[in-house]
């Protein structure tokens, strides 16, 4: 039968004597004109053009849309297409009524699609291209087309077709559409006047796709691309090549960085102030409605659409499982035409309208997920910014007053805007979830009647139930988080006295409690693991009841049988219904967080702010005679002698004659000032005081007098309550520096995480003379040589811990290096030796500040720097004592004088003792050296594990990291899941598969039963609970190496026990668990149609081979992006913290706006990476939900075509299922990306497992050990050498010694030399490769560890104390009596103190002994030493921080009370064991010199004498 465009069944097809346009046929073949006219013309230039682009500038602009009414023409034309679709749809149906084919009817649709489709991509070329006079072809073809579909309407009304047909309605949708694209086209031509005007328009590109490094285009691309993530595709494909990096996702747009949004959020907080009632707070939650309410209206509306389409699934379901042709027939033009009802009637249009439906309901939904999301980061980082401006400007008393603590701040920033951001991403969600359950019921109501509201009321009574197992699943949380904050604190006060515990041999003791805590914690966990299933148990529950409840109803009331239809509709009815109950819950309580989180921040914003300083811009009227230039006589002062000279012999240089008049210039001044710290009782009272300009001032007085007070009150950090502060405007007349700017070292050190050098420059230009000058004043050479990346390793909260001194050398070299008129310095010596002090003092303050004429202010204690001092200021209680030079005190105070010169004798005795000491710096850079001269071997030891992952592919070509980052761990899961024991893995997968197969049985019986009588049947429900894992890491590893403990940092041991293990317990098991269900779900799915409808495993094999590739590029960008969110998010936190730590020196400094920017940045940084993960989370959500709808579109075109021999019943189960697919697709890949994330916590936590620990056992049996060894107390050491580490140099080479019973030995030598390996050979806690120790008669390294360390004493270097109670720290084995215990602290002169204390033995030591002076802490280790009655004691330097009075008394204690005891006394001070019995004296692991103190000191040139020497 020939084909033919008008067909040939009659005569007439081809008739035009009643007029051209009478024949229908010749219409629809002017209908072709505009379309074929489109064709030809464009694909020239199309290709054209395609072969020019290369030339194109800016890779960014071919994404950059400037043409009006651009989204418009997006969804004018895709509508077009849907029209299309549905014309050829009508035309196929038309022509299978005619008995010869009928070309004309779908042919002039089909090339009208391929037209639409053309234009739009042309219309996409012409705009990236920017060409605008090339879219007058577009202009010309709408104009056509309309033309001649307005004939074939008109011809279609001549004729009485009206809107009953189907082709009537499209025909007039058609001319609407292509009038609405001329009328954009007319639009575009009226605003860029390209074409018939004289001046087109000339456009620029928007800043943002000027700027390269904007890769967010999200905002810029075309709708299509917006709707798919289309551009987002390179960076995931790419992430397989190579990792993405913070510099591959480049910056934010502007309209997105958190400048911007706090304007915005600024703005709208500030409008609500009114000025007839300034105190009102304004309403945060009405900024933020005003500042972001659009984005989230139009979300809103998004998921309106979504909703209202997702009911579109079971209608078209029922649609296709109900219809059976029925057949009506009318004829025009001689032609078929169709009813517009007829349409929905059959069955290949139905399953074709499903899948439009699910692809726009899911273009829609992740829409709205995508517009909540960017704006919740916007808020976010709006709220940041207004945080951190806020704390910038927070009032100093509110900090120290504790009305505002660090951690409340660090809650705001962390957890609060957290908060308020999740409100937003699920705020839609409270609008939508109403309309969606009301929707529900309707249709529910509308296909079965009354019995639908039984089921929807079963819903509602149970949703009650889901509330309450949320609330106790919330409490349950909060007490699993007290339980693991505790084990924390705990396990890092372990880790911190690591070597004590071990050396004491304790840590069974302090493990078990942590393991007590732990259990808890466990229990908690296993509770929540409980309540867990139970809402998932109700969640799958409650569609079931709902259904049964229906269908028995039903049943029971109507007389008609259920049809297939009906039951798998209101099936998937009931299924979208518990979706939003569910989530309801989860919005509710977030809703209740968000308000409590409103709460707080508006308490926040409110809080005091410091006040408004414009003295310090030097606006303040001085009288301009104290502008002239002071001339400085050079100061005459002898450089070299000694610092201590007596005050009568000093003559006052003569650098100032004058006392000081009101003339003289002053560079601050106070007059009447009262000053408060918030309360209103003043802590500084009447201040009358005035700093000379380019002189050195000292302020002294006792402790807690006011002196930091008085700089801070000069600094406006304290609230005056009268008076006034003048600073001399004078200073900008004299020199070019930085103006009102101090630098400032502040008494308690601070310092940035960031690199020594950027903590001593703190943002100013680098200068290297200067900084070398800085650097040699403070002598901070010698301790950056120690540090293993000189003055660029990190220091700082996340750096490398310094000590006291070291970290205050620091604060000084940076009020030093700042190039500011005034130098403010709070007791920059508390922390340093003498030595350092007389070098800071000459060379960085009197040289270094005075040879730049810099004013100095200078708060000390060390009064024998007062000869240096041009005016002095003497504080007591908080008021001024005397103001003056020295000679001024001299005349005018002889007490005060007196008194000063008793205080400098006394301190220059402590001066003499002093220097004998081996200096607390030395000291410092010791312990430095210890934790570093390792650090070769730790590297070794990371790269070790790093080495362990790459010996698997070592050839490193691009293939193999590919492949390397592809891969699933399956070996860390496999350890995982059996680390649970085997039996509960085999329960958890059983009872998974027996769930899914009772659900397939159930809606299999359901498909069975609606086709036939309806009996009663009883479900079975089964559930599994999550694994709860018993990690062998519940415990501590007190068992480890001290070496190890030595090598890794504190923070990274504490990362695995709180980060990791909380990975763990509490994210693994849901995401297991998730993964799981969607699998299975899917799996069950897919299986379940394929048993219907065998030919769509056909469709599944391209469907399969997409997922594949989708889930493989997903899950490495993924994990790329969730790394880098995470490592972006703590620099911001510390930033924070940082901050609120620093801010007096921040505001003294002026650096505010500094801040500010590394803040914004910081946000930003974060927030881009944040946006990526989630564009990329919608990347896979639209491709996985596409999958979905190919997979029903499959699904139900071959139920259709092999319809022949099908019950309809089991095509409505295969529909039903293919529906849940598109919900589960992307889940499964979003576990399996998150999994594979969690999983390296486990390979974490495994590798930390597998460290050596140390072999507790012995040779010996612990019976075979008399219970009071040693008695004597004789050590013999033989040949032996110590390492700390097989990869090291060993630290002891060959000794040999003897010591006798009894004897009290002193060991010496530099540091360095061996003395504190030695120390801890005793207890075996070193490499003890050669050689051995033998104590009354037993070689140590046979001994269990437990029993040996029980039996000896050892006082350590540093005090460390517990927190608990003092009886806990003394012995807490709980195995002395009391009166042991005092008689201890008696011996350690602790017993009167301790006893004033309230609860006497339990008074309570906080975290690290705070509450007591470290010179107390020394006292109460000695005293634990004393304790443990045993007959040899060793003390490691045990004396470095106690004050020499007290020193004195122990060692007399000590010869006493260890009469008959071995005492070893590692020495750092020489005169302390002169009187010992014998003296070894160490140099570089030897032994040099090993006798009698007296017989060592005959030798002259021997090293003790030398040691000797240089003490006295």
């Amino acid at each position: 039968m020939a084909l033919s465009f008008c067909g040939n069944d009659r005569n007439s097809s081809y008739n035009v004597d009643e007029g051209v346009f009478n024949n229908g046929c010749f219409v629809d073949a002017l209908n072709l004109v505009p379309h074929v006219f489109l064709l030809f013309i464009t694909f020239p230039i199309l290709f054209i053009g395609w072969g020019s682009q290369s030339s194109k500038v800016q890779i960014h602009h071919n994404t950059w849309l400037h043409f009006p009414g651009h989204n418009m023409r997006w969804v004018l034309t895709f509508t077009l297409l849907f029209v299309h679709v549905c014309e050829i749809a009508e035309g196929i149906v038309s022509n299978q009524w005619m008995d010869t084919p009928h070309l004309h009817l779908f042919m002039p649709a089909f090339i009208g699609f391929i037209a639409a489709t053309t234009s739009v991509v042309y219309y996409h070329n012409i705009e990236t291209a920017n060409f605008p006079k090339l879219l007058l072809v577009l202009f010309i073809y709408w104009v056509l087309a309309f033309i001649t579909k307005t004939i074939k309407l008109s011809k279609f009304v001549e004729y009485n077709v009206g809107f009953r047909y189907l082709r009537f309605c499209i025909t007039a949708m058609l001319v609407v559409l292509y009038g609405l694209l001329m009328a954009v086209e007319i639009n575009v031509i009226r605003v860029r006047k390209y074409v018939f005007f004289a001046s087109p328009q000339k456009v620029k590109p928007p800043e943002d796709l000027q700027d390269l490094g904007v890769r967010f285009l999200q905002p810029f691309v075309n709708l299509l691309s917006k709707a798919t993530y289309w551009w987002m595709n390179p960076l995931i494909i790419g992430a397989h090549k190579r990792p993405i990096e913070l510099k591959k996702i480049g910056k934010l747009p502007i309209a997105m960085r958190a400048l911007t949004n706090y304007l915005r959020l600024k703005d709208a907080y500030e409008d609500q102030r009114h000025a007839e009632d300034p105190d009102k707070a304004p309403s945060i939650w009405k900024s933020m409605y005003r500042a972001f309410g659009h984005p989230i209206l139009l979300s809103s509306s998004f998921r309106y659409m979504a909703d209202l389409l997702g009911f579109a699934g079971p209608l078209c379901i029922s649609g296709i499982v109900g219809h059976l042709e029925n057949k009506t027939s009318r004829r025009h033009f001689g032609v078929y035409f169709m009813e517009s009802t007829q349409l929905l009637q059959n069955t290949p249009v139905l399953a074709v309208l499903l899948f439009l439906a699910l692809v726009l309901q899911r273009t829609f939904l992740q829409a709205s997920y995508y517009v909540t999301i960017e704006t919740g980061i916007n808020l976010r980082g709006a709220l940041l910014a207004m945080i951190y401006n806020k704390i910038l400007r927070l009032s100093t008393s509110n900090m120290s007053m504790g009305e505002m603590t660090l951690g409340q701040i660090n809650n705001l920033v962390a957890i609060e805007t957290n908060q308020l951001m999740w409100f937003l991403f699920l705020c839609p969600n409270l609008w939508a979830m109403p309309v969606q359950i009301i929707m529900g019921v309707i249709l529910l109501y509308y296909l079965l009647g009354v019995s639908a509201l039984i089921g929807a009321s079963v819903i509602v009574f149970l949703a009650p139930v889901q509330y309450l197992i949320a609330t106790k699943l919330a409490d349950t949380q909060k007490s699993t988080l007290d339980y693991s904050t505790d084990r924390l604190k705990k396990t890092t006060e372990i880790l911190k006295g690591i070597k004590l515990l071990k050396l004491y041999a304790w840590e069974n003791i302090f493990c078990n409690s942590v393991e007590e805590t732990r259990g808890k914690e466990l229990t908690s966990l296993k509770t929540f693991a409980f309540y867990t299933s139970m809402s998932i148990f109700m969640n799958a529950a409650i569609p079931i009841a709902a259904v049964l409840a229906t269908f028995v109803t039903h049943a029971y009331i109507s007389n008609d049988r259920l049809s297939p239809s009906e039951a798998f509709a209101s099936l998937a009815l009931f299924h979208i219904l518990v979706t939003p109950l569910f989530l309801l819950s989860t919005v509710v309580r977030f809703a209740v967080k968000a308000l409590v989180s409103v709460q707080k921040l508006g308490e926040f914003l409110q809080s005091d702010e410091i006040g408004d300083d414009s003295w310090r811009n030097g606006e303040m009227s001085v009288s301009l005679d104290s502008c002239k230039k002071h001339s400085g006589v050079t100061k005459a002062i002898n450089r070299k002698q000694p610092l201590r000279y007596q005050l009568d012999g000093y003559e006052q240089p003569s650098r100032r004659q004058l006392r000081p008049t009101e003339t003289e210039d002053f560079a601050v001044k106070v007059s009447n000032g009262f000053f408060t710290w918030g309360s209103n009782l003043s802590t500084l009272s009447d201040i009358n005081i005035r700093i000379p300009t380019g002189q050195l001032t000292m302020i002294v007085g006792q402790v807690g007098c006011g002196k930091s007070s008085l700089l801070l009150a000069m600094l406006g950090e304290m609230q005056s309550i009268s008076g006034k502060v003048y600073w001399s405007s004078c200073l900008s007349c004299t020199s070019i520096k930085n103006r009102y700017s101090v630098a400032y070292a502040a008494q308690k050190s601070w310092l940035l995480n960031a690199t020594v050098e950027e903590n001593i420059t703190f943002g100013s230009p680098f200068s290297k003379q200067r900084y070398k000058a800085v650097i040699d004043a403070c002598s901070l050479q010698p301790d950056i040589d120690l540090l293993p990346f000189g003055d660029q390793t990190e220091i700082g909260e996340r750096g490398i811990n310094l000590s006291g001194g070291q970290r205050q050398r620091i604060c000084v070299a940076r009020a030093l290096y700042q190039n500011t008129n005034i130098v403010f310095l709070d007791d920059p010596f508390s922390a340093l030796d003498i030595h350092l002090s007389d070098h800071l003092m000459l060379e960085g303050i009197l040289k270094f500040l005075q040879d730049d004429k810099r004013t100095v202010v200078l708060v000390t204690h060390k009064l024998q720097y007062l000869i240096h001092a041009d005016w002095i200021i003497a504080m007591k209680d908080g008021t001024v004592l005397r103001e003056g030079t020295l000679k001024d005190i001299q005349n005018n105070d002889v007490e005060l004088y007196e008194h000063w010169k008793t205080l400098m004798n006394r301190q220059d005795q402590e001066l003499e003792k002093d220097t004998e000491v081996e200096s607390q710096t030395t000291l410092e850079r010791k312990t430095l050296r210890r934790a570093f001269y390792s650090r070769e071997t730790k590297n070794q030891i990371d790269d070790e594990d790093e080495e362990e992952e790459e010996e698997e592919d070592e050839d490193d070509n691009l293939s193999t990291t590919t492949s390397r980052r592809s891969k699933i761990p399956w070996k860390v899961c496999w350890r995982y899941l059996s680390s649970g024991g085997f039996f509960m893995v085999f329960l958890m997968v059983s009872s998974k598969l027996l769930k899914h197969s009772v659900m397939v049985a159930i809606d299999y019986w359901l498909a069975y039963w609606t086709s036939s009588s309806p009996h009663n049947k009883y479900t079975v429900w089964c559930r599994n609970s999550p694994l709860s894992h018993h990690l062998p890491l519940c415990g501590v590893p007190g068992n480890y190496v001290v070496r190890f403990f030595d090598v890794t940092p504190l923070g990274q041991i504490l990362n695995r026990f709180s980060a990791d293990t909380n990975i763990i317990d509490q994210h693994i098991p849901p995401t297991l668990e998730s993964l799981t269900r969607s699998t299975l779900l899917c799996l069950s799915a897919i299986g379940v149609i394929a048993f219907v409808t065998p030919a769509f495993l056909i469709a599944m094999v391209p469907i399969t081979i997409g997922f594949y590739f989708i889930q493989k590029y997903f899950r490495v960008a993924s994990k790329d992006l969730q790394d880098l969110d995470d490592s972006t998010q703590l620099p911001l936190l510390c930033h924070f913290s940082e901050t609120a730590e620093g801010l007096t020196t921040i505001r003294a400094f002026r650096h505010e706006a500094r801040f500010k920017q590394r803040m914004l940045e910081l946000t930003d940084t974060n927030n881009t990476a944040y946006l990526f993960l989630s564009a990329a989370n919608r990347w896979l959500e639209v491709r996985t939900d596409y999958l979905g709808a190919w997979i029903v579109l499959a699904a139900a075109v071959a139920s259709i075509f092999t319809i022949s021999g099908l019950q309809s019943g089991l095509v409505g189960l295969g529909l039903t299922y293919a529906l849940t697919v598109t919900n589960y697709l992307n889940w499964v890949v979003r576990n399996l990306a998150d999994l594979e994330v969690q999983m390296a916590a486990v390979k974490k936590v495994n590798s930390f497992l597998s460290t050596e620990s140390e072999n507790y056992e012995g040779s010996m049996d612990v019976s075979q050990v008399a219970e009071d060894w040693p008695q004597q107390g004789e050590i013999k050491i033989q040949d032996l050498c110590v390492r700390y580490d097989p990869m090291l140099k060993p630290v002891l080479k060959h000794v040999n010694a003897y010591i006798q019973p009894g004897q009290k030995v002193g060991i010496c030598g530099r540091t360095g030399s061996g003395k504190s390996s030695l120390s801890l050979a005793f207890f075996n806690m070193v490499d003890m490769f050669e050689g051995k120790i033998i104590i009354d008669g037993i070689d140590i390294c046979k001994l269990p560890l437990q029993t040996l360390r029980s039996r000896l004493s050892i006082i350590m270097q540093d005090p460390v104390l517990f927190s608990g109670s003092i009886r806990f720290n003394l012995d807490p084995g709980c195995t002395c009596t009391d009166d042991r215990l005092w008689e201890a602290l008696e011996i350690a002169q602790l017993k009167n103190m301790v006893k004033a204390l309230p609860g006497g033995l339990d008074a309570v030591v906080t975290e690290g002994g705070e509450n007591f002076s470290v010179g107390q802490r020394q006292l109460f280790c000695l005293a634990r030493a004393f304790v443990r009655k045993s007959s040899i004691l060793i003390m490691d330097e045990a004396t470095a921080s106690i004050d020499m009075a007290t020193e004195n008394i122990l060692q007399k204690v000590v010869m006493t009370a260890f009469a008959d005891r071995t005492v070893v006394t590692i020495a750092h001070r020489v005169h302390t064991i002169l009187t010992a019995d014998l003296v070894i004296v160490m140099k570089r692991g030897n032994i040099l010199e090993y006798d009698k103190p007296e017989t060592l000191l005959e030798q002259a040139d021997g090293l003790f004498a030398s040691f000797v020497k240089a003490d006295m």
